[in-house]
């Protein structure tokens, strides 16, 4: 499944509606790329792609440090899943790709 390019997410989390930029590579079974916002951006760690699956990780410094953990299945130009906030639960993940 090509999920390569820039996708639109929402996150909602405790915090509000957090919208970020995905923009997503894939080589076999790896994925990379970038997550942008407004208030931080990351690189994607440890990105696997697996049929229509993906999974990644990823650190952030805003609004504090945290470590999240990413799993969305892709159908199209739509992805669905959620990230987990290491130690502090996880939150609905939404996305339509962008370009």
């Amino acid at each position: 499944m090509a999920v390569d390019g820039n996708w639109k997410i929402v996150v909602q989390s405790p915090m509000g509606a957090q919208e970020a930029t995905l923009t997503l590579k894939t080589e076999g079974g790896t994925l990379t790329g970038t997550q942008q916002s407004n208030s931080t951006s990351m690189d994607i760690q440890e990105g696997k792609v697996d049929g229509d699956k993906l999974t990644w990780k990823g650190k952030i410094t805003q609004p504090f440090p945290m470590n999240l953990e990413f799993a969305v299945t892709v159908s199209g130009d739509e992805m669905r899943g959620e990230v987990v906030a290491v130690g502090l639960g996880s939150s609905p993940l939404t996305g339509k790709r962008v370009s």
